[in-house]
């Protein structure tokens, strides 16, 4: 298991994690302990929300800086993948055209208005919070974005390439593993708003209706997983638990 949360937080983390082995055990273990290193961003994401409240800074300018911190954590990771798979799914012809016009690299038409989209949504969303002094939702709502990992990556849903992140990971967890986390993540979600639980509480299943419907139309589109996916589906399901957050206080 050692190997696996060094690789975890080497992949998903801007950390200087030494890794000493990558191969498929240990990837699988990295994909299933990702809800794990979430919270952990979410914990660091949710001081620097606290620390800009506490010194004043707009709410506006916190929930955008608050992002800006997130993606320099990952590394923009999660993000490119969410481009990537906007302008795969956004254009015409074949699977191998679509697998094609994501490895490109380029940010196309698709991915540009996305990344604005959930860009300026996450922020909103978290200058709610930091109005509302709700910080510690960050790490429910991060943990639920790994969470998508290990949905995506679950038994039955092939590689859409022979190589590449996807190739490592696809078919590598179990379903109840995958179900699991998103039961933990509800009742921590529900925990997290006990004023309005109802609404948060939807946040999460809504989140995790949304990583199923992009799994399932991805794996038609594209005929499997790839890396870029799991960071749409980290992406989309972080969007959705902070707006249900900011609505839940």
């Amino acid at each position: 298991m050692g190997d696996g949360v060094r690789l975890a937080l080497s992949w998903l983390t801007v950390l200087p994690v030494p890794t000493r082995v990558v191969d498929a055990r240990a990837a699988r273990q990295a994909i299933m302990l990702a809800p794990l290193v979430g919270a952990l961003l979410g914990l660091f994401g949710a001081g620097v929300l606290l620390g800009l409240t506490v010194i004043g800074v707009p709410s506006a300018a916190t929930g955008l800086l608050t992002v800006g911190f997130l993606s320099l954590a990952t590394r923009g990771m999660h993000l490119d993948g969410l481009a990537d798979t906007a302008d795969g799914l956004g254009c015409y012809g074949s699977r191998e055209r679509a697998l094609a016009v994501m490895r490109d690299g380029g940010a196309g038409p698709f991915a540009v208005v996305t990344l604005v989209i959930l860009l300026g949504v996450q922020a909103t969303s978290l200058a709610a919070l930091a109005e509302a002094g709700a910080w510690y939702v960050l790490p429910v709502a991060l943990a639920a974005g790994r969470a998508g990992f290990v949905w995506c990556a679950r038994r039955g849903v092939p590689a859409a390439r022979p190589d590449g992140l996807g190739a490592l990971v696809a078919g590598s967890q179990r379903r109840s593993v995958g179900l699991g986390w998103w039961a933990v993540l509800l009742i921590a979600a529900v925990a997290t708003a006990p004023q309005n639980p109802w609404v948060l509480g939807i946040g999460v299943p809504a989140a995790f209706g949304a990583v199923a419907v992009l799994s399932r139309h991805t794996t038609r589109r594209f005929g499997g997983m790839t890396g870029d996916v799991l960071g749409a589906a980290c992406e989309t399901a972080v969007t959705i638990v902070l707006v249900a957050a900011a609505a839940a206080h």
